[in-house]
């Protein structure tokens, strides 16, 4: 079948390959001159047959609404948008509706593989009506990895990204738990070579994962991790996934608290901290450290009796 992609970076990039190597025709539109087929929309539904699919492949939020925006101004009667980026939800419901006003159908796609989707195929997870994704399915097959398993049809719109969305918020407690388990291997004397034991984790135990493997890949390039900040963002998935927990009276506590950690990240000097610290030291005399990291005159109360505790 013919497909248009709009959206060519690496993830974009990648799949218009995988789904070129199954025999399918791929017309992709990039604002990046260099990475295009075409160069316009316009340019690029005019080469297109239709009934057309086009699979919108950028950022979510205002990239992604801008982009839809202007296909349903050039799109027909038929033809199927395939939002493959990390939209919310409920955008999709909107996106849908608007679209349908046109008699252009709507199917989001929520897509986990990374870097590795090129070689491994990639994880896909939709929602719409069954018309829409069966005039998708193609696509689908050629983007998902060999075998039984990888591709859902999840339910009606907005479900395909409500999985996405679920499965990065496990990805995030996954996550935490294995950095956890790092950092505290590390600090104890009596485990010599944190990387073999995580080595030896990749057989006959019940945490192996391709996580797992891709920490061991991280720790054979970098024993210790020394060469990077401990500094992490967050997609935005993982805040959804905490507020339509919160939405839907659902407890997340394993997904939350690791949300919580990637705030505390960015955090070179905490300022929860600060105030414990000062509790510390105000009910029990306990030790403070100033920003200097001096513990001479130069440190606020270094020359203050600590208070009496009851």
């Amino acid at each position: 079948m013919e497909l248009g992609l709009i959206g060519l970076g690496k993830m974009g990039g990648n799949m218009r390959e995988r789904i070129r190597r199954a025999g399918h025709t791929v017309l992709g539109y990039d604002r990046n001159p260099d990475l295009a087929d075409v160069h316009s929309l316009r340019e690029l539904v005019d080469k297109l047959d239709g009934p057309r699919v086009i699979w919108v492949m950028v950022p979510a939020g205002d990239p992604t609404q801008q982009t839809i925006d202007q296909l349903a101004q050039v799109l027909s009667p038929g033809d199927v948008v395939v939002d493959g980026g990390n939209s919310r939800w409920t955008d999709d419901v909107l996106h849908a509706k608007a679209l349908a006003e046109k008699g252009i159908g709507f199917v989001d796609a929520g897509v986990s593989g990374g870097v590795w989707g090129l070689e491994n195929g990639y994880a896909l997870m939709v929602g719409g009506d069954a018309e829409h994704v069966a005039q998708v399915q193609p696509v689908f097959d050629a983007l998902k990895p060999e075998g039984e398993y990888g591709f859902v049809h999840a339910g009606k719109v907005g479900a395909g990204h409500f999985a996405k969305m679920v499965h990065n918020g496990i990805e995030y407690a996954l996550m935490q738990a294995y950095a956890e388990g790092w950092e505290l291997l590390e600090a104890a004397e009596v485990t010599t070579d944190v990387p073999a034991i995580f080595r030896s984790w990749k057989e006959g135990t019940v945490i192996r994962s391709w996580l797992l493997d891709l920490a061991v890949r991280a720790m054979d390039e970098d024993k210790h991790l020394e060469h990077l900040r401990g500094y992490a963002e967050d997609s935005g998935e993982g805040r959804w996934t905490v507020e339509a927990a919160i939405d839907h009276a659902v407890p997340l506590p394993a997904i939350t608290a690791s949300l919580f950690a990637r705030f505390s990240s960015r955090q070179d000097d905490s300022p929860q901290m600060k105030m414990i610290a000062a509790l510390r030291n105000q009910f029990g005399g306990h030790a403070v450290t100033a920003v200097s990291d001096h513990k001479g005159a130069d440190a606020p109360g270094a020359d203050v009796d600590p208070p009496a505790v009851s």
